[in-house]
């Protein structure tokens, strides 16, 4: 069988219409009833209805095949697609499909949302699965988020006296240095040698998460928890996480288990940006040493004039604000364009940021380049 052919039979989905007159047999008919239970038209024509029913037991059979039938990257997909058209929102209360699905940030987001209602017998499946998302994830993104931070605070401790040559910066030394400069040797005089001074103890700078648990920003807090655990871990840093809707709740003593951080959520409900931001400033006690993160879509509920004036106030004073409209791998989601373009025009970025990607941010924030200009160089 020509292999072109048969992928755009599973496509395609079979009968008349498919118009590759290739027949299916063994694993690729079982396959194509998977697929069929989640994208067929059910024999509705045009009303695209699976046919999984609401029979837990059922879904979890399903679950189990996709498994088996697809890789990771598509049963995750699939998934996620299954909750949204078939409504099985319900069914994930259930144990015995909580042990049947396949891990994944938008899973763990969906769980969180439904942290409230989750019966006794399925809050610990729910726990067990989130735990290991969450554990994945710091094996993906904590050593490279480790080394990113400490290379930048090394960096940008600056010293007139480097120990070694090791730890001159020799970019910054010539530039001081060219004044200096012989044209008949062709060199540049080092009179003021600038170098990296050596890790401090000491906290070199303050970070604060305020993140944003509306629905739709579910994907940016499973990362930002993690990320949050990740810099808390750090002693050169004092890490602060704060969550918000309409009202604002102080996660920071959970940093230690991003697990219990991500159950004291509360995804949904309505936004008050204003209200996160006061709490946040008081919580800054070194402001040129601070850097505030924002994750928000920026739809504000509350005051926004208001709320533009405090990330005024703190830019003045000298802390570094960030915005990320989203920390996830899906890219830029719905958001305030007026909103982002009034912290653009006091020079707050405002834009989405991939978790791999993340890390290099802390490193250019704790460096203090421009963070417009990384944000350039992304694109590219």
């Amino acid at each position: 069988m020509d292999e072109r052919l048969r992928r755009w039979r599973l496509v395609l989905g079979g009968g008349e219409a498919d118009g590759t007159g290739v027949g299916l047999a063994g694993a690729d008919l079982r396959m194509d009833g998977a697929l069929e239970a989640l994208y067929g038209d059910g024999g509705q024509g045009e009303e695209r209805r699976g046919g999984l029913g609401a029979s837990a037991p059922r879904v979890a059979r399903w679950l189990g095949d996709i498994r088996g039938y697809f890789p990771a990257t598509v049963v995750q997909v699939m998934q996620k697609d299954a909750i949204e058209r078939l409504n099985l929102t319900r069914l994930l209360l259930e144990p015995e499909m909580l042990e049947a699905v396949e891990p994944d940030v938008h899973l763990v987001g969906t769980l969180l949302s439904l942290n409230n209602v989750l019966p006794d017998q399925a809050r610990e499946s729910a726990r067990a699965v989130v735990r290991k998302v969450v554990e994945e994830l710091e094996r993906r993104l904590k050593h490279k988020t480790r080394a990113a931070v400490a290379g930048a605070l090394d960096r940008s401790a600056r010293t007139h006296r480097p120990r070694r040559v090791a730890d001159i910066d020799w970019n910054r030394t010539i530039r001081a240095n060219l004044k200096n400069y012989l044209p008949d040797h062709n060199t540049v005089v080092p009179e003021r040698l600038i170098g990296y001074a050596r890790r401090q103890r000491a906290v070199q700078r303050e970070v604060v998460l305020c993140i944003d648990q509306s629905g739709s920003m579910a994907a940016s807090v499973v990362y930002s928890g993690v990320f949050g655990a990740v810099l808390a871990s750090m002693r050169s840093l004092k890490t602060s996480l704060v969550v918000f809707d309409t009202a604002v709740v102080d996660l920071t003593d959970q940093l230690h288990d991003p697990v219990e951080l991500l159950f004291g959520t509360q995804l949904g409900g309505g936004t008050d940006i204003n209200r996160a931001i006061a709490y946040c400033q008081g919580l800054i006690t070194r402001p040129t040493d601070s850097i505030f993160i924002l994750i928000s879509d920026l739809y504000e509920g509350g005051i926004r004039e208001e709320m533009l004036r405090r990330v005024a106030s703190m830019t003045q004073s000298g802390v570094q604000v960030i915005v990320l409209l989203a920390l996830s791998d899906e890219g830029a989601p719905f958001y305030d364009h007026d909103n982002a373009a009034a912290l653009a025009a006091m020079g707050v970025p405002a834009f989405a940021c991939t978790p791999d990607a993340f890390p290099d941010l802390m490193a250019a924030a704790i460096e203090r380049r421009d963070i417009n200009r990384w944000v350039e160089l992304q694109k590219r």
